[in-house]
């Protein structure tokens, strides 16, 4: 016999997209729904392995919501496990502390939602008493450890802690409840069910300490495949690990090289032959791609000025090749420099150098800087991250605007010359 539980966080049920909205709503939608149907597939993952229990290491839900559809389908998920026998333990995360929702609904007995208070909860099965070990944090920010609170290992029994935690910090994640995986080891639990930070790990040592990752990714910087973590205690109390696919859309980055191009028809080719590409290698159901095009061809001045008529033809490239995406264009492309008839620089090419110059200068960035900080704080606040969340991604975010401005500029400029 052997007791066995499927380990999940991060869900973020319902997160807001409203960039992605804002360039394909379709795309918003289905993306949107996707965190739902990632949780589907873990209920129903836990049906088909009939674990014993499910574990969900915080951020169950996305902040302040309030939703009642998303009450209802909690609710009948949770019923699912319950009717199945399958008990439910859950902390709260950073995310979880600021949703109405997690106050308000009212689950099935099965439920075990942990509080702020270190709480250890017994269950057995397959032949082996397990000892849950959570707590929930009340408050979306957590400067200090929680594991001086969690109670010691139960003798005679399998141990497992839940925490939601940033560890010794990841970049793009808040300080949350921090700690160290050797600390984690040398509390004497068996295994340690983590979340807060969206990508898989596993940390060795004494204990097997897992951080999950999230079971569907959101946006570009969430890409490839998510999933989450099969756990098998035996009866020798030996720990085993399997990683199950969740996701339902996989985001990826795919990199087109368009250097000798001189068909609009071969640039849709090339970008039709990439998304074949990529289609077969990508286990999940979907795959939601940002193409970058890169690369020299005289068509770069008409690739940049009819942006959106590109995205168009990509987006049909990707209906036809199945279940794909095109999220975004990315262009850096360059054009080899003309001389006129004269034998002269190109005019336009030598006021598109200018330009980048003038953009360069710390007067002009000066200026744009403070015009981008300006449209920040003029927009409302989960509007506020399109520059980048710290200076330095504002900075890196003015780098690309600045010069696709200039490339924007020459490409209409040269619109009516030739190419």
């Amino acid at each position: 016999m052997a007791f066995r539980f499927i380990h999940t966080a991060d869900i973020h049920l319902d997160s807001p997209l409203r960039s992605l909205a804002m360039r394909n709503s379709d795309l918003a939608e289905f993306v949107g729904d996707a965190s739902r149907q990632a949780f589907v597939s873990i209920i129903d993952l836990c049906l088909a392995e009939r674990v014993d229990a499910l574990v969900i290491a915080g951020d169950l839900y996305d902040g302040d919501q309030t939703s009642m559809k998303t009450a209802r389908f909690l609710a009948s998920q949770m019923t699912r496990l319950h009717q199945a026998g399958i008990r439910v333990f859950k902390i709260r995360g950073n995310h979880d502390a600021m949703s109405r929702i997690s106050k308000q609904l009212v689950f099935p007995d099965t439920v075990t939602i942990f509080g702020g208070r270190p709480q250890s909860v017994l269950q057995t099965a397959g032949g082996l008493d397990v000892m849950f070990h959570g707590l929930s944090f009340a408050n979306p920010k957590a400067p200090e450890s929680l594991l001086p609170k969690y109670s010691a290992a139960r003798e005679g029994a399998v141990n497992v802690g839940i925490m939601h935690t940033s560890l010794a910090g990841s970049p793009g994640h808040d300080v949350y409840a921090p700690c160290s995986a050797a600390d984690l080891h040398g509390h004497g639990f068996d295994y340690w069910a983590l979340g807060h930070i969206h990508v898989r790990k596993v940390h060795p040592g004494v204990s097997t300490v897992v951080m999950p990752g999230m079971p569907q990714g959101r946006d570009i910087n969430e890409a490839g495949e998510k999933s989450v973590t099969l756990v098998t205690i035996r009866d020798d109390r030996s720990v085993v690990i399997e990683e199950r696919l969740t996701s339902v859309a996989q985001f990826e980055r795919v990199s087109v090289d368009l250097t000798g191009t001189i068909e609009w028809s071969e640039v849709v080719g090339r970008i039709r032959s990439a998304l074949e590409d990529i289609r077969p290698s990508v286990r999940s159901r979907h795959v939601v791609v940002r193409l970058g095009l890169t690369g020299a061809s005289p068509l770069s001045w008409t690739l940049i000025r009819d942006r959106d008529l590109l995205l168009a033809e990509a987006e049909q490239a990707a209906e036809q090749v199945g279940d794909t995406w095109v999220e975004k264009l990315e262009l850096d492309l360059a054009a080899p420099k003309t001389e006129t008839a004269e034998g002269v620089a190109d005019p336009i090419f030598e006021l598109a150098e200018s330009m980048r110059a003038d953009a360069s200068s710390e007067a002009f960035r000066a200026e744009a800087r403070a015009f981008v900080q300006k449209m920040i704080a003029d927009l409302p606040p989960d509007g506020r991250d399109f520059a980048g969340k710290d200076e330095a991604a504002l900075e890196l975010f003015l780098d690309r605007v600045l010069v696709s401005g200039a490339d924007l500029v020459t490409a209409r400029l040269k619109a009516g010359g030739s190419q």
